[in-house]
């Protein structure tokens, strides 16, 4: 399938801007392509696009990046079976991860920790509904 109807986008940037980039990925520990979709959707906040924008240098020396833009408007189809309906109630965000607690039924929780960016991405609120979804060969129970 041609690159065009995967969802790619490619640009340049100039030296400056590459190194921007690296290293706030670097700094972030999150990849180009998370920073830039995050960057995208963004986007959606201006009900209208800038009057003005930035005029750019007449000489750079460029880069081409190419990204992979994954469609989720399609329903997620998943093997685990287990799959438990609750409401957040704990948001806890970290600087690469964040602890994500789910009210299953009254005074039932789970805790589950993700990436960041998944946590962003999922706009995880408390008090929104979310899917615990597990996937486990064993449970092992332990007492002191």
């Amino acid at each position: 399938m041609p690159r065009k109807e995967q969802g790619w986008v490619t640009f340049q940037t100039s030296e400056e801007e590459k190194k921007i980039l690296e290293e706030f990925c670097q700094h972030s520990q999150r990849t180009k392509t998370e920073i830039l979709r995050e960057l995208v959707r963004g986007l959606n906040k201006y009900s209208s696009p800038p009057t003005s924008l930035p005029t750019a240098p007449e000489k750079v020396e460029t880069h081409t990046y190419e990204l992979e833009i994954i469609n989720s408007k399609k329903p997620l189809k998943v093997s685990s079976r287990n799959v438990l309906k609750g409401v957040v109630k704990r948001v806890t965000t970290g600087t690469v991860n964040t602890e994500v607690t789910l009210e299953i039924v009254h005074k039932v929780e789970l805790t589950s920790m993700i990436t960041r960016v998944s946590a962003e991405e999922l706009e995880l609120v408390e008090g929104s509904e979310a899917y615990a979804v597990i996937k486990s060969n064993d449970i092992v129970i332990a007492k002191e």
